[in-house]
């Protein structure tokens, strides 16, 4: 048979899929088949670097591959997905299908854009598709089905899913019938015989440092485990600064073996050598081929309990499922399984009897005849039915339609304290943004919708813009003065001003889009991260963190006494009732800075003492962050700089004045009132970016301060809370898309930060660490 393997994937930069298609292809290869492989490749140039924010390997062309030119590494799921976004690679793929007279091409991950959906559109060959991604995000799915993805996927004669995971992804996204046949597994590559004798744990992690394969939960959980029991960590597939970047604590580095790549002979041994592979991915895996690989080295997996590994790993059969992003639960089950030999023995020899189920032979078999039954699809005789199926109106895989339909989750609900009420605090949460929402809605049904609307249209569109400007600009003059404040506190941490900026801007998104001071912790780890230690620096960064905020308690101060002073009596009770509140942060700030005098330096055995330890040292860090206080050079840029970013933050407010037509009743006084008023009750925000309060706020200040009509001021509180969000979005977004984040990867560091806590392992349960039984394995 003459068959074609389409990847869309860069063969340069090898991931799963791709080692899925070149063992496919050898095998078929072996049993005398004309197999093609049809993908991209990257030279290993600048230009590729560039592309891909990272050197491409030097990797020999096999001679059943077709290069079809460069692919640009863009982060999607999770990972970066390294595709062709020239047209050239379309081109250079089509021509190659048309030229090699195949009898089938086989298309992986077909919803890929670009090579995908051209291969199921041009191609007259019968078309099978694999899909091997698990992905649980509406609007990626959403935006390919506004553009086709559907009718264009109804053009596969046959569609192959992965796992139960990456089927569930197509049937909730796309629908259609699928057949699961898994990744394969060279059974006959693996080392066979006794694991080396050692008395310490040897763990193993394989794979990239993409946030969702979770390097960082592992490294945290890790820390805790090297106080308790003798252990070693062999890192392969990140590049070992990577790792140096999210290293919390670098005293770990004595235990840790960072290998970066190596040769698949090296993989195998390493995978054989280890007492356990560990898995800690937080979510996005479909299936998980290192799972498998180890099983055919006899090596036990510890693995997060998401859907498709749980489609591989059997829990406390071949391996053990702990909760994802839960480094607690990792850490205990390591030391476990160092004080258990004896089951991780057992495990292991289950594992090799597992890893039979996934042998290639077996696997191309299946696949085999889903190539055959594509093949023999019956060609409609009716002119309008092979239409309706060359549009993708009908499946033309022969099958009866399946539409989409909407799946329960495959992942497990999320290990949370407090009885798994997590769903009760998203409602309490819902309830509160809607309880904004209405406060604002009766506002305007009282004062007059069409009249608050009739404001809004009639407002001056160069004076939003000039508001706008003077907005974002505010929080480059905040990220210049926080680059001060960090000098004085972590002079050789190497941070650059942009690093700051992106903080900023990322804190600002976080603030705007969801309840509660969000956007404070997302800065600080934003800005951690960039230190290479950030376990380590994250107190600190808080710290400087705590003194920008007493600036702005200064600011809020300077606000009050110029409203006080510009405006009459009778508005002088409820200016020195909001500036009351602004005194709130400010005892906090207070008992941050005398907590490490009060706590003493902690010392004593138990849990609490050593709460209480922890709690001492993380507070001194934090305090060493007031340092620029006392440093003039760095302090008097920090001071000038804040203040300077209020005072444009008030001209913007100011602008707004006369986009609404209202510079001549409430001026710069006015807006110092509202800005003074907004930032307040965002001491405590209710909803994402205080909705509701914000207006009531604003509508208070310039109704009653002022005289301004209550439809005028309410015009003016959205107009202005639109122009934060807009500011928030404009600057945030490419922040996130720069550092290569997302929402997820903010709580994974969140994750990584937490506190570890062993206790030491009950002694009733402890085995000595010997050389396990030898066990004899066939095939």
């Amino acid at each position: 048979m003459r068959i074609a393997l389409v990847t869309p994937y860069s063969w340069t930069y090898q991931g799963g899929v791709n080692r899925h298609v070149q063992s496919l292809a050898e095998e078929y290869i072996s049993r005398g088949h004309y197999v093609r492989v049809i993908a991209p490749f990257d030279p290993p140039d600048r230009l590729s670097k560039g592309l891909h924010r990272a050197a491409a390997e030097d990797r020999e062309i096999p001679d059943y591959l077709i290069p079809v030119g460069r692919t640009v590494g863009i982060n999607a799921n999770g990972a970066v997905s390294n595709i062709p976004v020239f047209p050239s690679g379309i081109s250079r793929t089509r021509r190659a299908i048309e030229e090699g007279n195949f009898d089938v091409v086989h298309l992986h991950e077909p919803t890929t854009p670009a090579i995908g959906w051209d291969t199921c559109l041009s191609s007259d060959v019968p078309v099978v598709g694999t899909f091997h991604a698990y992905s649980t995000k509406p609007v990626p799915n959403f935006f390919a089905n506004s553009v086709g993805a559907r009718r264009t996927l109804n053009r596969l004669s046959a569609r192959i899913a992965v796992s139960n995971a990456a089927a569930w992804t197509g049937r909730s996204w796309y629908g259609g019938n699928y057949t699961i046949v898994p990744n394969g597994v060279d059974i006959d590559a693996a080392p066979t015989g006794p694991k080396p004798e050692s008395d310490h744990l040897r763990a193993l992690f394989v794979g990239r440092p993409d946030e969702r394969k979770g390097l960082p939960v592992l490294l945290r959980a890790f820390s805790a485990l090297v106080d308790h029991v003798p252990a070693r960590l062999s890192v392969v597939g990140a590049d070992p600064a990577d790792v140096q970047r999210i290293l919390a604590h670098p005293e770990l580095n004595d235990h840790l073996d960072l290998l970066g790549k190596v040769s698949n002979e090296e993989l195998w041994q390493q995978l054989h050598d280890a007492d356990v592979l560990v898995a800690p991915s937080l979510s996005g895996e479909s299936f998980g081929m290192i799972l498998t690989e180890a099983f055919a080295a006899g090596t036990p997996v510890i693995a997060s309990g998401i859907a498709g590994y749980s489609d591989v790993v059997t829990n406390h059969h071949d391996g053990v499922l702990v909760p994802p992003g839960d480094p607690q639960a990792l850490a205990e089950e390591l030391q476990r399984a160092h004080h258990e030999p004896e089951r991780l023995a057992r495990m292991g020899e289950a594992a090799r009897e597992s890893a039979r189920r996934y042998a290639w032979n077996n696997v191309a078999d299946q696949v085999m005849d889903v190539y055959e039954r594509a093949i023999e699809v019956p060609v409609p005789e009716d002119s309008a039915d092979r239409l309706r199926r060359r549009l993708g109106i009908t499946p033309s895989d022969g099958l009866p339609a399946a539409p989409a339909v909407k799946l329960p989750s495959l992942d497990p609900a999320p290990a949370v304290s407090g009885g798994g009420r997590s769903w009760m605090r998203k409602a309490a949460l819902g309830l509160v943004a809607l309880f904004g929402l209405g406060l604002t809605a009766i506002a305007a049904q009282k004062i007059g919708v069409d009249q608050v609307a009739d404001k809004l249209v009639r407002s001056d569109i160069s004076w939003v813009l000039i508001a706008l400007a003077l907005m974002a600009s505010s929080l480059f003059f905040r990220a210049w003065s926080w680059f001060f404040i960090a000098r004085s506190a972590m002079p050789h941490s190497g941070l650059k001003r942009r690093d700051f900026a992106s903080a900023t801007m990322i804190g600002v998104l976080m603030s705007a889009t969801l309840p509660a001071r969000l956007g404070e912790p997302a800065r600080a780890i934003s800005l951690a991260r960039h230190t290479g230690r950030a376990k380590e620096t994250l107190p600190v960064v808080i710290g400087t963190i705590v003194s920008q905020t007493m600036l702005n308690i200064l600011a809020i101060l300077l606000l009050g006494a110029f409203v006080l002073t510009s405006v009459d009596t009778v508005f002088h009770g409820a200016t020195k009732q909001i500036l009351l509140f602004s005194l709130i942060p400010a005892v906090l700030l207070l008992a941050v800075i005398a907590a490490p005098t009060l706590l003493g330096n902690q010392s004593g055995e138990g849990r609490l003492a050593r709460v209480a330890a922890v709690v001492h040292s993380v507070m001194v860090q934090v305090r060493r962050g007031l340092t620029v206080f006392k440093h003039p050079r760095n302090g008097a840029p920090a001071v000038a700089l804040q203040l300077f970013a209020w005072v444009i933050q008030l001209l913007s407010c100011w602008a707004l004045m006369f986009a609404l037509g209202l510079d001549s009743q409430a001026g710069l006084a006015a807006s110092a009132a509202v800005l003074l008023a907004v930032n307040v009750t965002a001491i405590v925000p209710a909803t994402p970016s205080n909705i509701g309060v914000f207006q009531l706020a604003v509508v208070f200040v310039l109704h009653k301060g002022w005289g301004v009509s209550t439809d005028a001021a309410l015009a003016y509180g959205v107009i202005l809370q639109a122009v934060e969000m807009a500011t928030a979005a404009a600057l945030g977004v490419p922040a996130l898309l720069r550092e290569g984040l997302t929402w997820s990867d903010l709580r994974t560091q969140a994750i990584a930060s937490a506190p570890v806590e062993l206790d030491p392992y009950p002694s009733s349960k402890k085995r000595k660490r010997e050389k396990p039984q030898e066990i004899t394995y066939t095939r």
